[in-house]
């Protein structure tokens, strides 16, 4: 055996010593020092990262694989722990300019100072020439609030430039889609997929940090090299051939040369706005290189007394960014608070139920996805082909970067406003003494950047809650600054570590909560809906024949 094997499981061993005994009052059976334990195993440097493809995966899925056995868990996916993720690594090598001629002047853009792009079409070379240019506004089709952007618009073969964000943001105007709060329709991967149902030849999204809610490094450092995708027996080739991101600096130029001046969202968000034809052409070439592999989602059920046919899915991303550019000496991307937090409550989560001496009478899922940071590809893989049908699926607790400062006394629940689970939030916060908050940055769309997204997408209600600022030891003013730091110092980087002096009261906390509210649902007859205004209630309604 290999010393970083030896150490690998030296590391489970220590990790699982604590145990604790079940007992289904208070605030819940979870406690930090089990959750801790679980992140000490899961961002160890002997799992690399969790990257997938790697032997970090295939150590970090095997953990959570036999702490689910250990908790009494069935394999949930026919027989077994794991369901197969088939995915294509792409790797994307644009030409170094993009070219915009026909207008005033030729336009030679940078890759990466203006503008990246990539094709996720399953071919070695993908070129645009001579690409009509069209200005599509926000590139927003939405019955519900009475707007279409491609209306009378013939896109085939041409590139549309979109907006990100939708209408309603930084408007003024609240009934404006949903006004600052980001609808589905603001989310980059919906302009996409919009651009794509309409045979676009290309997309472009102009990028503009506050609509956005990130720099132009994050779009830049995001967009260029290898990503990963599910694989589809259509190779992507119902999906544009480019997509990609120009800065706004670089957008301003191109409509100028068009004759288009001024605020363009002004322009675009006005109920009279019609598509532009730029008379413009883009010319750009891209070369793929192409590689197929296996990820995995890790399953465990515990099948309902009583209706084992009706499910609560529990959510968490085993994955993190592997080994990278070293800083400080330190390449392993560890991971601690992103996602290994979400992924150890999951765990205790699942030992807590197992040991309920009075069964749940609905079947409990325990489902910890790959591919999260690669674009929710784990949860779309199972949403598209999900093991328990969504018909009567219940709802989705979803726990992801769990908070690291301890307990506070709000708890922030993602995209408030979307669903009757949020009602269950409620009830739990008001008998604990909480508050319940939405999201510090609504602007920002965090309900549709994890894995509960792909729940919703396909109508099942979703949630998603974090620890709030209002530290319980410390106030409001330290628990933003824990979060600022976070964010500013450890998100996405090598920082992102595990300690032994981690407060875990917080994790601990969300986890409680969440058991409290799966084990009510677990035992109710009924089924939550989705809010009178969310996008997702159409969908839900249609297939519980509502």
């Amino acid at each position: 055996m290999k010393l970083v094997d030896k150490c690998f499981w030296i590391v489970v061993a220590l990790g699982i010593l604590t145990a604790f005994d079940i007992k289904n009052k208070g605030v819940g059976p979870v406690t930090a020092d089990e959750i801790k334990g679980h992140i000490a195993v899961l961002a160890n440097d002997s799992l690399m990262g969790r990257k997938p493809f790697t032997v970090g995966e295939t150590r970090a899925i095997n953990y959570i694989a036999a702490e689910l056995k250990k908790a009494g868990l069935w394999p949930g996916n026919n027989g077994s722990y794991f369901q197969d993720i088939p995915m294509v690594e792409v790797t994307s090598s644009p030409s170094v300019n993009m070219l915009i001629k026909g207008g005033k002047a030729n336009l030679d853009l940078k890759l990466g100072d203006d503008f990246v792009a990539f094709s996720r079409r399953e071919q070695e070379t993908v070129q645009l020439k001579n690409s009509p240019v069209v200005f599509a506004g926000y590139g927003v089709v939405a019955p519900e609030y009475h707007w279409n952007d491609y209306a009378g618009l013939d896109v085939k073969g041409k590139t549309v430039m979109v907006l990100v964000n939708d209408p309603g943001f930084k408007s003024g105007d609240r009934s404006l889609f949903k006004g600052d709060t980001m609808t589905y329709y603001g989310r980059w991967t919906y302009k996409y997929e919009e651009a794509a149902r309409h045979g676009a030849a290309g997309v472009i999204i102009v990028h503009q940090t506050e609509a956005a809610s990130y720099g132009w490094a994050v779009i830049r450092n995001s967009n260029m090299g290898a990503k990963l995708y599910l694989q589809e027996k259509d190779n992507y080739r119902l999906h544009c051939q480019v997509e990609g991101w120009i800065t706004e600096d670089a957008a301003t130029k191109i409509l100028a040369s068009a004759g288009i001046t001024g605020d363009i969202r002004t322009l675009a968000r006005k109920r009279s706005f019609k598509a532009i034809p730029l008379n413009l052409t883009l010319n750009i070439g891209i070369s793929n290189k192409l590689k197929y592999a296996m990820s995995h989602n890790v399953i465990g059920v515990l099948k309902g007394s009583a209706r084992p046919n009706e499910n609560i899915i529990y959510t968490a991303h085993w994955d993190h960014f592997g080994v990278g550019r070293a800083v400080k000496g330190d390449s392993i991307y560890n991971g601690a608070v992103d996602n290994a937090s979400g992924v150890a409550a999951l765990l205790s989560l699942a030992k807590a139920f197992g040991g309920l001496k009075d069964k749940p009478e609905r079947s409990v899922v325990f489902l910890s996805v790959t591919g999260e940071e690669q674009g929710l590809l784990g949860s779309e893989y199972y949403a598209k082909h999900p093991v328990f049908p969504l018909n009567k699926t219940v709802g989705n607790l979803n726990m992801d970067a769990l908070g690291f400062y301890g307990e506070t006394k709000d708890i922030a629940v993602t995209g408030k406003g979307q669903n009757d689970l949020e009602d269950y939030v409620v009830n739990e916060a008001k008998r604990d003494g909480l508050t319940v908050v939405g999201d510090a940055r609504p602007g920002a769309g965090s309900y549709y950047r994890s894995d509960h997204f792909n729940f919703a997408k396909v109508g099942v209600p979703a949630l998603d809650i974090v620890n709030g600022f209002e530290s319980v030891a410390h106030g409001g003013n330290w628990g933003r600054q824990q979060k600022e730091d976070y964010n500013a110092h450890r998100y996405h980087q090598v920082t992102d570590n595990y300690t032994s002096n981690m407060d875990a009261t917080g994790m601990a906390q969300i986890a409680n909560i969440l058991f409290n509210i799966g084990y009510k649902l677990s035992n109710e007859s009924t089924f939550p809906g989705w809010k009178a205004g969310s996008e997702f209630k159409a969908i839900r309604d249609k297939y519980m024949g509502k």
